[in-house]
C-alpha cells in the first residue's frame, strides 16, 4: 500500500482528495495537514509517507519551504505539487526544491491517478508542465561521459543567459542585464531550444540546474 500525506490549507480540498485517493487501489491517505509546519510534528509519531501532495500557497510554512525541508529531511519521500499556479517561476522553484511532478488542481481524477501511479512507479510524473527532457537532465547519471555533454556546445553568452533564466526576471530584464537587445536574447533562447531539444523556459532552467550552472 502506497501511503500519502496531503498538505493544503483548504479543508474541503483535503477532505475531497482523501476520499478520492482512498478509493484508488493501493493508495491510502495517512495524513491531511494544513501547512508544512505540521509535517515534522506528524513524523514524531508516524513513519514518513511514500508520497506527499503539496500545495504552494499556504500560511505559516508554504510549499516552497516545505518542499525544501522534505528534500533535506525525507530522502525517500516523493513530492507531487498540486497547485493552481501555472507559471514557469513556480514550477521551476518547486522542481529546484525537490518536487517530482507538478499537476494543476483542476485536473480530472483520471489524470490525478495517473500522476500518483507515475510517481510511485518511476519516481516522476511527466506532463505538459514538466517535460521529459527536463527530467532527463535532472536525473542523468553523474558518471555520463563529460566529453559528449551538451554543455560543451554552448557559448559563454548562452551559458550566462541560462544562469539568468533561473531567476524571475523577464527576458527583457535579462537583455538589459547582459547589455544585449531583447531580439538577441530571443535568438539565444530559440537556439538553445534547438540545441538542447527543450521547448520551455522551465526546461532551460532545469538544464542549468542539472549542469550546475547555478547553486541550489
Amino acid at each position: 500500500m502506497t501511503t500519502i500525506a496531503i498538505i493544503d490549507d483548504h479543508e474541503l480540498l483535503r477532505t475531497g482528495l482523501s476520499i478520492i485517493i482512498n478509493n484508488f487501489d493501493e493508495f491510502k491517505v495517512v495524513a491531511a495537514l494544513d501547512n508544512g509546519k505540521a509535517l515534522p510534528n506528524f513524523l514524531k509519531s508516524n513513519p514518513p509517507p511514500d508520497i506527499i501532495l503539496l500545495d504552494i500557497n499556504m500560511p505559516i510554512m508554504d510549499g516552497y519551504e516545505t518542499a525544501n525541508w522534505i528534500k533535506l529531511n525525507m530522502l525517500d519521500t516523493k513530492v507531487l505539487v498540486l497547485s493552481m499556479l501555472e507559471n514557469d517561476g513556480a514550477i521551476i522553484r518547486m522542481l529546484k526544491n525537490g518536487a517530482r511532478g507538478y499537476i494543476l488542481k483542476d485536473s480530472n481524477p483520471k489524470d490525478f491517478k495517473r500522476a500518483l501511479i507515475a510517481i510511485r512507479d518511476s519516481g516522476y510524473f511527466i506532463n505538459e508542465l514538466v517535460s521529459n527532457r527536463m527530467i532527463h537532465y535532472i536525473n542523468k547519471s553523474d558518471s555520463a561521459d563529460i566529453s559528449i555533454s551538451p554543455i560543451h556546445q554552448l557559448s559563454i553568452n548562452e551559458l550566462n543567459f541560462l544562469q539568468r533564466v533561473c531567476t524571475d526576471k523577464t527576458y527583457k530584464e535579462i537583455a538589459a542585464e547582459m547589455n544585449l537587445s531583447p531580439r538577441t536574447i530571443d535568438t539565444y533562447r530559440d537556439n538553445l531550444f534547438k540545441k538542447l531539444l527543450i521547448k520551455t523556459r522551465t526546461g532551460l532552467a532545469l538544464f542549468a540546474i542539472r549542469n550546475k550552472l547555478i547553486e541550489i
